[in-house]
């Protein structure tokens, strides 16, 4: 029991460690977010009226409070009209714990807040929207890694110091260097302008999109093949490496020997003996990079014009629209956070000598 109230508390503390700096990172950008929301029709009284409406009139820490106390379960709030978090009256159901002469003591949802560029559209609802896009890219690149990456690493260790293994590191090792965004760059040109006639695929385009007459979202599964194919192509060197270089030692075991020595081919001691105890460090990288892939979508989905988070991301920065980048971000960690517990699970299917909580 203990161990899982540590587990909790570890938990809260990185996610308030998360909050805290990208509040105060996001809130200094340069620029001023309520310039950005009036745009052209800017006059003073209007912008003093936005910066009272959403805070930006108060001190930076005291708005890091305010938000704070919106992201809680548990959140305070003065009776004093003057004193009233902004953002927050009205903006969600709560249920009041208890009052006492100045203060209602509430529980409720957290809140991310509004988008200040979208008219009154919340944070969750523009995460609802876009991040289900997101998953399923990430999901696609890491489906595509997976079967690659574990193909050609046990190819690999199996014809050790031949042609094939050496063509085969080559091909990781610059499938490493090559960063997302320009790979991204050059599949778009490639695949989906110059052979476009003969791939059908474009360089551009979303999950969903408008149909020709404009009224109603069609499925596009034809524009999940570059995005995910780009954002496959790291994580594809990575396991493949890892795979090859754990295997080669796993097969130096005693164990392996022996099994060679009762008369079982080369496949079935790979098969029953030698994968699985060879997937360890690679569930590790696994982990790393379907939560680096959430991360690193950015600039493909971008590139891609994927309306999922990464490039709400994008669009949010050049608005500055903090409260979405806050939420995005955050929803990103905790999707860290829990891709990390569940790999703990499986360690723990994998080898049962592994304690899940530490």
């Amino acid at each position: 029991m203990f161990r899982i109230l540590k587990k909790i508390l570890n938990i809260l503390l990185t996610l308030f460690g998360v909050v805290t700096i990208i509040f105060f990172l996001f809130n200094i950008l340069p620029g001023d977010p309520a310039q950005m929301m009036l745009g052209q029709n800017e006059n003073s009284e209007q912008l003093e009226l936005i910066k009272k409406k959403y805070g930006f009139d108060k001190p930076v820490f005291n708005q890091y409070l305010y938000y704070l106390n919106d992201l809680s379960i548990i959140s305070i709030h003065s009776k004093d009209p003057e004193n009233i978090s902004f953002l927050s009256e009205n903006k969600y159901n709560s249920f009041n714990l208890f009052s006492t002469k100045n203060y209602n003591v509430e529980i409720k949802t957290p809140y991310l807040r509004e988008s200040y560029q979208k008219n009154g559209l919340t944070v969750t609802e523009i995460i609802k929207n876009t991040l289900p896009n997101t998953i399923v890219l990430a999901v696609s690149s890491i489906s595509i890694a997976i079967f690659l990456g574990l193909f050609l690493g046990i190819v690999s260790a199996l014809y050790k110091n031949t042609w094939i293994d050496v063509s085969i590191q080559f091909f990781s090792t610059l499938g490493m260097s090559v960063p997302s965004f320009f790979s991204a760059i050059i599949f778009a040109w490639l695949f989906g302008y110059l052979l476009n006639e003969y791939t059908g695929l474009n360089m551009t385009g979303s999950l969903f999109e408008l149909d020709d007459y404009g009224e109603q979202m069609t499925l596009k599964l034809q524009n999940l093949i570059l995005p995910s194919l780009v954002l496959g192509i790291r994580p594809v060197a990575v396991i493949s490496q890892m795979m090859r270089n754990s295997l080669l030692k796993v097969l130096k075991k005693k164990y392996i020997t022996t099994a060679y020595a009762k008369g079982l081919s080369k496949i079935k001691v790979i098969q029953n003996h030698a994968l699985k105890n060879s997937l360890n460090p690679v569930i590790t990288a696994l982990s790393g990079w379907f939560a680096s892939m959430l991360a690193g979508s950015v600039f493909v989905e971008y590139i891609f014009g994927w309306n999922g988070l990464g490039k709400e991301i994008v669009d949010a920065l050049n608005k500055l629209d903090v409260p979405v980048l806050i939420g995005a971000v955050l929803t990103i960690s905790v999707i860290f956070i829990m891709i990390n517990i569940f790999v703990d699970i499986i360690y723990k299917w994998l080898d049962p000598r592994i304690k899940i909580i530490n």
